[in-house]
């Protein structure tokens, strides 16, 4: 027998049909609402069942996927007393545990950081913690680079 072997591919979310959206939705909903019914969540979305069931084991966001990985984060930051403090801080109440950081000297106001973190113990989703991060005054830029 044949082994399938898994490829992943990294897409905008907009190049794809909609039900796959709703689908993600879906799982979403569901994983905050455990008392929920899929098809009651399904209908919500309005999607059917068996859409759902078909794509739901094939499809995640890609924050999602992070889980139980370290990821690198680099920011570009406005040079203000604090900031790195407010980073750290964050990733600390989400529970990710820093491996390294990086930080090189301010060029006209502006400083980049790299941050390497362990997410296996991360408590909530990536994606909201990047959210928090992205909302810090003086953070110019925050994205993840790279996961191991």
């Amino acid at each position: 027998m044949v082994e399938k072997r898994s490829e992943f591919i990294l897409v905008d979310r907009h190049i794809l049909p909609p039900v796959i959206s709703k689908v993600l939705e879906a799982k979403m909903i569901l994983s905050q609402n455990p008392h929920k019914s899929v098809q009651s969540v399904v209908e919500e979305q309005g999607i059917s069942r068996s859409a759902y069931y078909k794509y739901r084991d094939n499809v995640y966001p890609f924050y999602d996927t992070s889980y139980g990985r370290v990821l690198t984060i680099i920011f570009v930051v406005e040079d203000v007393s604090g900031i790195l403090s407010t980073i750290i801080n964050i990733m600390a109440r989400a529970s990710l545990n820093i491996v390294t950081i990086n930080q090189n000297m301010p060029i006209n106001g502006l400083a980049d950081i790299s941050v390497s973190v362990e997410t296996d113990k991360l408590e909530g989703r990536m994606s909201d913690v990047i959210r928090r991060l992205k909302e810090i005054d003086g953070v110019r830029k925050c994205e993840i680079i790279a996961r191991d």
